[in-house]
């Protein structure tokens, strides 16, 4: 477990910022299920998915998703595997492959959500995406209720990482604005 609860480059939670929000989430919650859900319910609610508002920034480390407010799927989860690690509940990153035809026809990439290991479930899938018509992700263990289903030629990928996937880096480093991130997502089409 040790392994999803450090802090690194991209998932920073030492940053001041991380520290005093983890804090005031966690504030007077009995147990690491309730903390989850705060933390969960607070990246999904409160920092803008960046595909929804044409946002044209892109942020990468935990602490500037946080410090702007939106995130892609990838930042968002960065971020919310920062605050649960502040608050020593293990954390790692999930992905999926699914189409991205909301933006652009015929054309496949990741998708960045969470693991949360949980006492009472153990390792748990969450989507702090944000939900709008037609996605309504939730905390609801030991159920998923993920943004996205896969359907024919989508999948879920089974692995949970301890850092981004370089794939995602690359593009989030090399696309700063909304239309060259729509222009180039990640995508592994190589992974099942």
């Amino acid at each position: 477990m040790k392994k999803y609860l450090q802090s690194t480059k991209i998932i920073d939670f030492y940053h001041r910022d991380i520290q005093i929000l983890a804090k005031e989430l966690s504030y007077k919650k009995k147990n690491d299920e309730a903390i989850a859900k705060v933390c969960f319910e607070f990246v999904r609610d409160k920092i803008r998915h960046s595909g929804d508002c044409q946002d044209d920034i892109t942020t990468i480390t935990a602490s500037d998703v946080l410090k702007q407010q939106t995130g892609w799927c990838y930042a968002k989860s960065h971020l919310l595997t920062a605050i649960l690690r502040a608050n020593n509940i293990p954390s790692g990153l999930a992905y999926q492959r699914l189409s991205c035809s909301e933006y652009k026809e015929d054309t496949y990439c990741l998708h960045g959500l969470n693991w949360v290991y949980l006492k009472d479930y153990g390792w748990y899938r969450i989507d702090p995406r944000g939900n709008k018509d037609g996605i309504n992700a939730q905390f609801v263990p030991p159920v998923e209720q993920l943004a996205f289903i896969p359907q024919e030629n989508e999948y879920d990928i089974e692995c949970n990482f301890t850092d981004p996937l370089p794939e995602v880096l690359y593009a989030l480093y090399h696309n700063d604005c909304y239309e060259k991130m729509v222009n180039n997502f990640p995508d592994l089409e190589w992974i099942r």
